[in-house]
């Protein structure tokens, strides 16, 4: 089945994300960000813009309202426990192409965010591969979503 655009349009639930470190061989590990329950969504809209978000189950509220006056340790461990960044998207082949435009951590953005894309009924895996900072091995990210379903209103 070739890929296309009307296939990702609209809105999906995450599932899980795996990340193995090296597969393939005998130095694998395995791990998965934001456990325990993890919640999160993608949304690819029609007009070609997308964001993603993923946080950890369970984080901790702020103990005040005004959050910029927290200390810097309790705003570096929210920050570790969400993901989020947002722009536009394409199909290229069996992948989609995510151009990050807005994210939680600059360093994204500017970049294309490549994914491959496998579809089984309303279950959508995006997985892609990264090479380790000073060439220790490759890391695999798999993420798993399923289409939202809508309960009404």
């Amino acid at each position: 089945m070739a890929l296309t655009k009307a296939h990702l349009v609209g809105a999906w639930t995450f599932v899980d994300w795996s990340i193995t470190t090296n597969p393939g061989t005998t130095s694998a590990r395995a791990s998965r960000p934001f456990q325990p329950a993890p919640s999160g969504y993608i949304v690819y809209a029609a007009d070609g813009i997308m964001s993603a978000v993923i946080q950890a189950g369970g984080r901790a509220k702020f103990p005040s309202a005004d959050i910029r006056k927290r200390p810097d340790a309790e705003k570096a461990n929210a920050f570790d426990g969400y993901f989020h960044y947002a722009g536009t998207w394409h199909v290229d082949g069996q992948n989609v192409v995510h151009t990050v435009t807005t994210a939680l951590n600059p360093n994204m953005i500017g970049t294309q965010q490549v994914r491959h894309v496998h579809l089984n009924g309303d279950t959508l895996t995006l997985s892609a591969e990264e090479a380790l900072e000073g060439g220790k091995g490759t890391r695999r990210h798999e993420l798993i979503w399923q289409r939202h379903k809508t309960t009404g209103t």
